[in-house]
């Protein structure tokens, strides 16, 4: 199951209270004050991990809580600190707060990571409070509390190229086809129902990461099918690769397909519909493969790309392409 978004709450150890103790030993009167100081309580830290693809495994726990310091002891021994909690989470992952909406962190990077909620301090021990005055002090102070915090976490994957097309446009074929991502295909619409990442290798020591977005819809920036969940997948997506099927099972016409699309991403970001574009008509084998093409450049006087996933005519000039564009941003 694919989650890309929950909302959790985050709870910093209680810091250990400070001790009141004093020192008993034979032949040594009056002692004095030894209580400790209390441990620090343990911090909540949200770490990228690029092995981590989804949010599920933080989807049926509500609440994350750091373990507690312990409590200060006697011959002014300090109470052990928490153990820090540390949440994995996929390279991508956006942290809000949820009670102000506002972004506290974008975890882009595999090993970025994020102290969400921090331990409480310690509470000093009695040993602390002794003076010239007060010999025998009998306060200590308790730990602070942690912090607590609700947040949301949105994941948004990050990927070279972003997929566009409605559904049965050819995404998933194309994918499958450039990378060893195994995605769902069949003829019927909206086959992918969670978005896929692919890795496509261009060299030795270069390549792009392609993202496929399930089907979008008129509507789909609304919440109009599955478009609307999954459109912020391409928000970080350097190139957009449209695809337009030429030969649609609905009969619509391709070019107000691809209009259609246009204006969901506009309608979603105007920033992500200024992103720079390739628009490629699939199947070529059809004979409206041309015709489409033919149109786009009359038309939108858009030079779009012929290809064939099947028979993988014009993959490669389309990959050159894509990999033209991103270069300085592909090397590994």
């Amino acid at each position: 199951m694919f989650v890309d978004e929950v909302a959790i709450d985050v709870i910093g150890g209680k810091g250990g209270d400070g001790c009141v103790s004093f020192r008993r030993e034979k032949y040594v009167p009056r002692g004095g004050p030894d209580g400790g100081d209390g441990g620090r309580g343990g911090d909540v830290v949200l770490r990228a991990n690029r092995n981590v693809a989804t949010l599920i495994h933080l989807a049926n726990q509500r609440v994350w809580k750091a373990q507690y310091g312990q409590q200060g002891g006697s011959s002014q021994c300090h109470g052990r600190s928490g153990e820090d909690l540390v949440v994995e989470v996929p390279v991508g992952t956006m942290v809000f707060d949820e009670k102000h909406d506002l972004l506290l962190k974008d975890l882009k990077e595999d090993g970025d990571f994020f102290i969400v909620a921090r331990g409480g301090f310690g509470g000093k021990g009695n040993a602390r409070f002794k003076t010239a005055t007060l010999r025998a002090p009998t306060v200590s102070v308790p730990g602070e509390k942690g912090q607590e915090r609700s947040i949301r976490l949105e994941l948004r994957m990050i990927a070279d190229v972003g997929l566009l097309g409605k559904p049965n446009a050819g995404k998933s074929a194309l994918l499958s086809r450039l990378t060893k991502a195994k995605p769902k295909i069949a003829s019927y619409p909206f086959t992918t129902m969670t978005p896929h990442l692919g890795l496509v290798q261009v060299g030795r020591d270069r390549g792009f990461v392609v993202a496929d977005i399930p089907g979008l819809i008129e509507g789909a920036s609304k919440g109009v099918g599955l478009g609307h969940d999954f459109l912020r997948h391409i928000q970080r997506a350097g190139v957009l690769l449209h695809l337009v099927e030429p030969a649609p099972l609905d009969g619509a016409d391709p070019i107000q397909n691809y209009l259609a699309i246009r204006k969901e991403l506009e309608t979603f970001d105007d920033e992500l519909a200024k992103r720079r574009e390739i628009v490629a008509v699939t199947k070529d084998d059809l004979p409206e493969a041309r015709v489409v093409r033919q149109r786009f450049a009359d038309e939108l006087h858009i030079d779009a790309f012929l290809i064939s996933s099947v028979t993988g005519d014009g993959l490669k000039e389309l990959v050159e392409k894509i990999d033209e564009i991103i270069k300085p941003k592909s090397r590994w």
